[in-house]
């Protein structure tokens, strides 16, 4: 084994915070070596011991759907990518049904992930009907564009807890999302006193690995409660299909090293879509999705690419994962 790779690891699993440059080292060690599977055991080590062996399956509802003005290349959203050509929004209680469905069957948490077309204050209707029927045991996460600190107050006085909030790959490029407002709702979100929850994504082969390495920094500084790595997922006869997708075996890699990068202060350890590869190599959150949801063409994910909770609970037991009963701790106070 190469020597200064494993002192990288390591050094990480002993609780020193590695540099940009041996982020980028880990990221750059060849897929099945001896070194990459070495640092897929330190990521799933470092993931047993932040979260004291359990993992976490939180659930995600898509409010709406249809053409969003912000084009991200990757989303079945994008008006360039007229895949969804109407503005749609849920019914409110068909929302809170598949909400109480994910709670009854086991969710640690529930998310309500708008698109940026949706107005806030709909959103937050929306939201404040569903935190009325969900109550207060379970925590209730925002996913939505970004917002200030006026907002982000607004979200937490109708009951979120946290919020997901990324800085994606290729923002400002593949999207028409200035990277300096998704910094703002990050600088917003801990302002109000909202958690955060992010990740490296959306991750395809083309992505260089400088590019890994400074989301990847990015995202630690954000000083979330989780983080990880997601792939994209492309929508069929668009731009970004020529790349292909990145394998779930180079996921299962790229997300323990995020996993060494974070260090012991984050718990959480993501990696999406669920897969038992990416779990054994660390991930220790899962979601399961109903409603809309942007990797898929169709408006209910749930009869599509979206798992339901029994499929995320096996995907972890076969990853020898145990799975937590009640409310999320990675958004525990």
């Amino acid at each position: 084994m190469d020597a200064t790779i494993k002192r990288i690891i390591d050094e990480a699993l002993s609780g020193r915070i590695i540099e940009d440059k041996e982020i980028n080292a880990l990221y750059a060690v060849p897929l099945l070596s001896e070194e990459s599977f070495y640092i897929q055991w330190a990521g799933r080590k470092m993931s047993e011991e932040c979260s004291g062996g359990m993992a976490e399956v939180h659930g995600q509802v898509g409010v709406n759907s249809g053409p969003c003005s912000c084009n991200c290349a990757f989303c079945s959203f994008a008006a360039s990518n007229k895949v969804f050509t109407e503005q749609h929004v849920e019914p409110t209680e068909e929302i809170i049904d598949k909400c109480l469905i994910l709670k009854e069957q086991g969710a640690n948490a529930i998310y309500l992930m708008a698109t940026a077309t949706l107005g806030f204050t709909s959103y937050l209707e929306i939201a404040a009907r569903v935190y009325e029927r969900l109550g207060k045991d379970i925590p209730l996460i925002a996913n939505i564009g970004d917002f200030n600190r006026e907002k982000a107050l607004a979200l937490k006085e109708a009951g979120f807890i946290g919020v997901y909030h990324a800085l994606r790959i290729g923002e400002g490029i593949a999207t028409r999302i200035d990277p300096k407002k998704r910094m703002e709702s990050f600088a917003a979100a801990r302002a109000a006193g909202l958690l955060l929850g992010t990740c490296v994504e959306p991750v395809g082969p083309e992505h260089s690995l400088d590019e890994l390495v400074q989301k990847t920094v990015i995202a630690r500084e954000a000083r979330p409660v989780f983080s990880g790595a997601m792939r994209r997922i492309n929508i069929p006869d668009t731009e970004l299909c020529r790349h292909g997708m990145t394998s779930e075996a180079r996921m299962a890699h790229i997300l323990a090293v995020v996993r060494l990068a974070m260090g012991y202060g984050i718990a959480g350890n993501c990696t999406h879509e669920p897969n038992v590869t990416g779990a054994q190599a660390g991930a220790n959150l899962l979601w399961a999705e109903a409603g809309a949801n942007p990797r898929d063409v169709v408006e209910e994910t749930e009869s599509s690419r979206g798992f339901d909770m029994k499929r995320c609970r096996n995907i972890l037991a076969e990853a020898e994962w145990k799975v937590l009963e009640g409310p999320s701790r990675f958004f525990g106070r």
